[in-house]
């Protein structure tokens, strides 16, 4: 299983570079581009193949079994034939949609060892996944996909902040707070199929709420005081708390805004924001847990973190004011600062493995 892991890696940090590229020329960079479909295959790419990848491979490693890394193996292949042979592009989004019904199973299992409430809120953030892939590979707009992508991705995270949750005492009132942001968020993506106005809003106010509940109960905020690496962590999750708490109070006063600078900003203050923050975060201690890479954390990591929020608070504020030039420099510095983030981790790769013993 170790050259499974290691194929579904490194084709998800090659699908994660043409991403980043396609994402720069959808901003508006005037740069060569491999395929005249690339820009407009950056959301799909860079979630159902680069995340569903990812994400599906920890949930492999997690439950040991080799069946199990067909999910991300699939997600790489749909990603690199999009690539490639942009003509078989309804061929990979059909091959992301049953990607993800192995994630599902996946995720089926993982319960039968384990029932609990992440375990079934992930497997919640699972269908969403599975939902926006089959929207898309029905050949809808990817405005109307978008909604359910980022419900798997803050889903998912929610859930493997909640099972960390169980480490410490909360109040008594925390847990029905926490189903009951789950319901709206839940409502708020059922309802964008018939009122995406009303749906995108609901879901909104539930993404405000994950983020008040996880900055008010994660382990984050008693970490923070501890140095080197819990440190780290706690300050990469809070910040991202307060962009996916922007994002959310964006779509509560926007709505489905299907393009144009307020759709940018919607969605940026939560996937790069929030989720690259996660990322970042939580990188020293997942790769060397899946991917059984040695990485040490050092306090330059903290380098490409500035780096990535200055630059989106650039990209957002040009959003809102309708700067196209904040945008593509705050866009191009966000691309940087997740290149950036990855050299370093490389680094302490390569210097860990040369200090091991023989």
């Amino acid at each position: 299983m170790t050259r499974l892991r290691a194929l579904s890696l490194a084709g998800s940090i090659l699908i994660l570079l043409v991403t980043l590229w396609a994402a720069l020329l959808r901003i508006g960079w005037d740069w060569p581009t491999f395929t005249p479909q690339l820009a407009g295959m950056h959301g799909p790419l860079m979630i159902s193949s680069f995340f569903g990848a990812l994400i599906a491979l920890e949930r492999a490693v997690a439950l040991g079994k080799a069946w199990a890394y067909a999910s991300p193996i699939l997600a790489v292949i749909a990603g690199l034939l999009s690539i490639a042979l942009p003509g078989w592009l309804i061929l990979a989004a059909w091959l992301l949609v049953l990607s993800s019904a192995l994630y599902l199973a996946v995720g089926a299992a993982v319960i039968q060892r384990q029932s609990a409430i992440f375990t079934w809120l992930l497997e919640a953030g699972v269908l969403t996944l599975l939902v926006g892939n089959f929207i898309w590979a029905l050949g809808y707009p990817i405005f109307l996909a978008v909604w359910w992508w980022m419900a798997f991705l803050v889903l998912t995270i929610a859930a493997e902040r909640l099972e960390l949750g169980r480490l410490q005492r909360l109040a008594s009132w925390a847990f029905p707070a926490f189903y009951i942001v789950s319901v709206a968020v839940g409502a708020g993506l059922l309802l964008t199929l018939w009122l995406p106005g009303t749906g995108v809003r609901v879901l909104g106010l539930g993404m405000v709420g994950y983020a008040l509940w996880l900055a008010r109960f994660d382990i984050a905020r008693r970490t923070v005081k501890y140095p080197g690496l819990p440190k780290f962590i706690a300050i990469c999750l809070l910040i991202g708390y307060a962009w996916m708490g922007l994002g959310g109070v964006l779509m509560m006063i926007y709505g489905p805004v299907p393009a144009g600078f307020i759709y940018d900003a919607m969605l940026h203050t939560t996937f790069v924001g929030f989720v690259f923050s996660m990322i970042f975060g939580h990188a020293p201690i997942i790769f060397p847990a899946v991917l059984r890479l040695p990485v040490r954390y050092t306090p330059k990591m903290y380098a490409p973190l500035v780096l990535l929020n200055i630059s989106l608070i650039l990209r957002i504020a040009g959003d809102l004011a309708q700067q196209r030039v904040w945008r593509l420099w705050g866009g191009l510095f966000n691309a940087i600062a997740i290149l950036f983030f990855i050299g370093i981790i490389a680094v302490t790769v390569i210097r860990s493995k040369r200090a091991a013993p023989a």
